[in-house]
């Protein structure tokens, strides 16, 4: 009773219910929500807190920036959800507090494309060397369920394109990136796509800030070249997976293009069938086939595996194809 009436409590105030109504628009610092409504920063983070410690809001931090968003878990966050609903749609204030939200949306977006631009160059050389994307994504579809995938996690979103292909056939996502522009980029996609069951953090992928048996899914996307120790990021993706979860890599196969090394940053030049099936062993996963798509020069190659346990997600034929919120403070 007495959190009940404390969530309510917080939430019966002009201001914080204001700063509610916003973060249900999507995740916003404290410096945007101080631009919109026009007040002192210390005046919005103590209001900000009440409504976290109230467990309306969940707030995540990115490097020294903190984001906040309307609660998706916990004990109060139908009731968060319930209240935003109840909001009248014609209030004069909230109208231009949307206005205001949607000019730094306008700015965020703007921003990316001129990140996206400056890079545009690199990936579409990087495009050309291998299979069109559209036969890798359409690969990847095929070893995954159509349905049934609670909670999945992207490492290495990149852009959040991963996001937005399987949004359709999961509950809630979750990307994680260490690039904060490249976060910017995947932030604007997904409010550009409507994408509301996914979001993306700031994160590790050697030491993930999740719990373990968190996710039904976990894709490593064109990752795994760039990283130091790969057996350790696979580790640590089968940590986090439920027992029965799967586990798609996505990467090149073994090659001599020196060239990424250098131009690209790649850490290593692809990998052997054999090598990574015996980091998936040591991470207490069972490979599965692998799928091949040659390209000229370089193959992808796709190395799906499922966590040893109970399986609750059945994968589908071959032949055709038919999100956890999670809070990282």
């Amino acid at each position: 009773m007495d959190s009940l009436l404390t969530a309510l409590k917080a939430a019966a105030e002009p201001t914080r219910l204001r700063l509610m109504a916003l973060c249900a628009q999507g995740e916003l610092t404290v410096t945007e929500l101080t631009q919109i409504l026009g007040q002192s920063q210390p005046r919005v983070s103590r209001h900000l807190k009440l409504l976290c410690d109230a467990g309306l809001l969940d707030r995540f931090r990115e490097g020294t920036w903190a984001f906040y968003r309307l609660a998706e878990r916990g004990a109060f966050a139908d009731l968060a959800r319930t209240l935003i609903d109840a909001v009248p749609a014609n209030d004069a204030t909230l109208a231009l507090d949307v206005e205001r939200l949607a000019a730094i949306k306008r700015a965020r977006a703007e921003a990316a494309a001129d990140y996206f631009r400056e890079n545009a160059a690199r990936w579409h050389e990087m495009r050309s060397l291998h299979v069109p994307e559209r036969d890798v994504e359409a690969a990847l579809l095929r070893l995954l369920p159509s349905s049934g995938i609670q909670d999945l996690l992207d490492l290495g979103t990149g852009t959040g394109r991963m996001l937005e292909l399987l949004a359709p056939r999961v509950e809630r996502a979750l990307g994680v990136d260490l690039s904060r522009e490249m976060l910017a980029v995947a932030r604007s996609n997904l409010e550009r796509a409507g994408l509301r069951n996914c979001q993306v953090r700031q994160s590790d992928m050697y030491q993930l800030p999740l719990p373990s048996s968190s996710f039904d899914a976990v894709i490593v996307h064109q990752v795994l070249h760039y990283a130091e120790e790969p057996a350790d990021v696979l580790a640590e993706a089968a940590r986090v997976l439920r027992p029965g979860g799967r586990l798609v890599i996505v990467d090149f196969a073994r090659h001599d293009l020196e060239s990424l090394r250098i131009e690209h940053a790649h850490r290593r030049l692809g990998f052997g069938d054999d090598e990574v099936t015996g980091w998936l062993h040591a991470a207490g996963m069972t490979p599965e086939p692998v799928v091949h798509l040659p390209g000229d020069p370089l193959t992808v190659n796709l190395w799906p595996a499922k966590r040893d346990g109970s399986d609750h997600l059945t994968a589908p034929s071959t032949a055709a194809p038919a999100l956890s919120t999670f809070g990282v403070n």
